[in-house]
């Protein structure tokens, strides 16, 4: 109240006598009737119970978490690198979202320019006639000054929405950013993979090719049937077939890169078709608790300001039913002469005050204020959603990073087995020892062994990358910059 009351004095030293009181009565009625308006809290749904750690055995380390702003370079590939940088500076939604964050700063500078008073000038020259009389000239030269005092906080309140909504697009622009980069991990993993399951393919092929060939010289030795010789054409045409399809993988994933760089589909196809292993991320990732994750995370934080601008939004809208007041003066110099405008018989100045009271509007302005609860009630279900969701993508990352990287060591094993299988098979045929089908039957589990070893490499390397995903990494959160400015605890309910 104190404050209030300094600021209806103040303006009524700025009235002339006889004039100020009955405002002064009206503002300080108002005044009284505006501290029956509490900000309301957050809703309760916002509130959610964040667990201590996550399920997985060790993924906590007493050390400290691993960094995550560049998480691709843990995987060691520079190429890798150079597309992620390229993407986050010429990706198209990247781009859309940088705009959309300046956007939301000048919106919001104007928002706070409302605080300010407004100064004009005017200048102007006119000759009118009346009648049969003589012309006459008429020169304006002045200043109008007008201020709104934002007694009641309903300016405040919305530049604080304006400025929430600010830090809501800064945190969508990292969550795009941290998108993008998994994608383009993500498709630049696939690209390898495809190629390191092409080459198995070429590779197998070639030994199948040659049995067939035995098959074919048997066959004319009479050593072997038509059936064997068939059969040994049939599984090497069943490789050949596979040899487009991972080709055009390659291709596809090559082309998806590039337009997630900015480039035309075809820009990266040159660079990217020397073959090169699957790249793998290091297994000492250190994981924060979840509370810590939740912080990092933008798509949370963007969640969270869109609930504090919610909040700001119910206090702006209740502090409109209040009276609002005005201040408006000018100064400036008028005479029908050019010369004259200097003389002191010229100068003008009016000084006015007005206040403004909803009586009655069919009950607009409290249907706005509900209006305004029902969004912050939608805004606190949202937040949880996403808290909820951000949790159990961690959790199904490193539950999917567990099962595949088990995978992979008994698809490592099985593919050892086997190629010695392989091996011996054709040894032991040529000793007389096995029928032909048996060769046929160890290549073909060659075959499948190594291509499953293969996609199981390249699955354990996504699930890192959609690990990074789901901590948050690929932006940096905390900068000196006030959009990025650290979020609450994401257990409690977020700041009003």
């Amino acid at each position: 109240m104190s404050r209030h009351a300094s600021i209806v004095a103040a303006m009524d030293k700025t009235l002339r006598p006889g004039h100020g009181h009955a405002f002064l009565a009206l503002a300080l009625a108002g005044a009284l009737f505006g501290c029956a308006a509490p900000v309301p809290p957050a809703p309760a749904e916002a509130a959610v119970d964040v667990p201590a750690a996550w399920s997985a055995d060790g993924a906590a380390a007493p050390g400290g978490a691993t960094r995550l702003a560049s998480w691709w370079s843990r995987f060691d590939d520079p190429l890798l690198t150079d597309l992620i940088g390229q993407a986050l500076r010429a990706n198209t939604s990247v781009t859309g979202a940088q705009a959309a964050l300046r956007q939301a700063r000048a919106t919001r500078d104007v928002t706070a320019a409302g605080l300010l008073p407004t100064l004009d000038g005017s200048a102007s020259a006119q000759r009118a006639r009346t009648g049969n009389g003589a012309a006459a000239n008429t020169f304006r030269a002045g200043l109008d000054a007008s201020w709104e005092p934002d007694v009641f906080g309903a300016n405040r309140s919305a530049l604080d929405a304006s400025e929430a909504s600010t830090q809501a697009s800064a945190a969508s622009l990292g969550d795009i950013q941290v998108s993008v980069a998994a994608e383009v991990a993500l498709d630049y993993i696939a690209l390898r993979s495809a190629q390191a399951r092409l080459a198995s393919a070429r590779q197998n092929l070639a030994t199948q090719l040659e049995t067939a060939q035995i098959a074919q010289w048997r066959l004319q030795a009479g050593l072997l049937s038509s059936l064997e010789a068939e059969q040994s054409r049939a599984a090497a045409e069943q490789t050949s077939a596979q040899l487009p399809l991972l080709q055009t993988s390659i291709e596809q994933n090559a082309h998806a890169l590039a337009v997630l760089t900015g480039q035309p589909p075809v820009a990266l196809s040159a660079a990217l078709a020397p073959m090169q292993p699957v790249p793998q991320a290091a297994d000492d990732l250190a994981l924060a608790i979840p509370a810590e994750t939740l912080r990092q995370r933008p798509d949370v934080r963007a969640a969270e300001h869109q609930v504090s601008a919610a909040l700001a939004r119910v206090a702006e809208a209740d502090a409109a039913r209040l009276p609002s007041f005005r201040l408006s003066g000018s100064l400036g110099l008028a005479s029908v002469t050019l010369g004259a405008l200097t003389s002191g018989s010229s100068a003008v100045s009016a000084l006015a005050a007005g206040v403004s009271l909803p009586l009655f509007d069919g009950g607009a302005a409290r249907a706005r204020v509900r209006a305004q609860h029902a969004a912050l009630d939608q805004a606190g279900s949202v937040y949880r959603s996403v808290v909820l969701m951000a949790l159990k993508d961690v959790e199904d990352a490193l539950v999917a990073l567990r099962g595949d990287r088990e995978r992979l060591a008994h698809l490592q094993a099985a593919a050892d087995a086997a190629g010695n299988a392989a091996l011996f098979a054709r040894q032991r045929f040529n000793g007389g020892l096995v029928d032909f089908q048996t060769v046929l039957d160890t290549q073909r589990s060659q075959l499948l062994t190594q291509d499953s070893m293969t996609s199981a490499h390249a699955d354990v390397s996504a699930d890192h990358v959609r690990l990074y995903k789901a901590l948050g990494g690929g932006w940096l959160a905390d900068t000196g910059d006030a959009t990025a400015a650290p979020a609450p605890q994401a257990s409690t309910t977020p700041r009003s």
